[in-house]
This record gives structure tokens, C-alpha cells and sequence, in this order.
């Protein structure tokens, strides 16, 4: 059974993370929450979450992907070492990463974003491009094992090309 990490803290965009959470369980797939918090809400604040497992017992081993949904969470979670790490060790070990919206935060501060063609929210195109990475506006860019998105509308389309990189 494949095993798919999703990387949240605080504040994290409602679509974004229950829409992959609720698809890849459906699908089969083993989906484990992983936060530096035991309990985390939503942007909205119209709902709690608790977490499976805490950020710094992930092992990149044992998963063969995450995603990394956006909201206000990325911009904190950039600040979790343990995510950073994690992040990492399955960009060099050629996992499955993906991000959306906001979510490449964490890409840009896990240093994994030089070179790549990506997409993301136009807020952080800026960002995403003195960090070295190529931006473009499609709905979902796919370059090796990285899967970028944009906005919850594109979400159908992003859960699609992830399941299609695992498959």
C-alpha cells in the first residue's frame, strides 16, 4: 500500500488539505497527517484537526509521498526542521512532492526549488522565482517527481496528476 504524508500546522487551507486527504483514503492509499502540533484549524477556523504523527518522527523511508497544502500553515511549517528534512529526503530520493497554492514555502525554505518548472498562488511567484525556480501559470506542472498547483479550483487536477506519478 502506497503511503502519502500531508504536512500541515496551523491555519492550513480547508479544500486543500481535506480534499487530498479524503481522495487518496478513498483510492486505498495509506494517508498519514503529520503536524509539529497535536491539534491544528483551518484558515477558516470552522474546523480542528489532530494529527497522526508528529513532524519529527516522519521517516522518508517509509512514505512515498506528501503534499504540502497552503493556507497560512506553509509559512510556519517552513519553520519546522523536522518538514524540512523530510521534504528534502524525498526530493533527493525521487518521491512524489507536491504542493499547492501556498505550499511551495516549504519547497523554497527545504531548498528544492532551484531549476524546477512549477506553478503555484501568483502571490508567491516572486519568491518562488529568486529562489530559482522556473514559474508558470497553468492549473498543474508536473517536472520528475514535483507536482505543482495553484488554487483549490485546480484540485481535481492536482489529486489526478499525483495518483498518476504513484501509479
Amino acid at each position: 500500500m502506497r503511503r502519502i504524508a500531508i504536512l500541515v500546522t496551523d491555519r492550513v487551507e480547508d479544500d486543500e488539505f481535506t480534499y487530498p486527504l479524503y481522495y487518496f483514503r478513498a483510492k486505498g492509499y495509506e494517508v498519514v497527517v503529520a503536524s509539529p502540533l497535536e491539534e491544528f484549524g483551518s484558515k477558516h477556523g470552522c474546523r480542528k484537526w489532530k494529527r497522526d504523527v508528529p513532524t519529527e518522527s516522519l521517516k522518508p523511508e517509509e512514505f512515498d509521498a506528501c503534499i504540502i497544502p497552503g493556507g497560512f500553515s506553509p509559512d510556519k511549517l517552513r519553520l519546522d526542521e523536522p518538514t524540512l528534512k523530510f521534504v528534502k529526503s524525498l526530493m533527493d530520493s525521487n518521491k512524489v512532492v507536491a504542493a499547492i497554492c501556498h505550499g511551495h514555502q516549504v519547497l523554497i525554505s527545504a531548498k528544492v526549488v532551484k531549476g524546477r518548472k512549477l506553478t503555484s498562488a501568483r502571490q508567491i511567484k516572486d519568491d518562488l522565482e529568486n529562489a530559482g525556480a522556473k514559474w508558470v501559470d497553468e492549473p498543474v506542472v508536473v517536472d520528475g517527481n514535483l507536482v505543482t498547483s495553484r488554487y483549490p479550483k485546480d484540485l481535481p487536477l492536482f489529486v489526478e496528476a499525483i495518483e498518476k506519478l504513484l501509479s
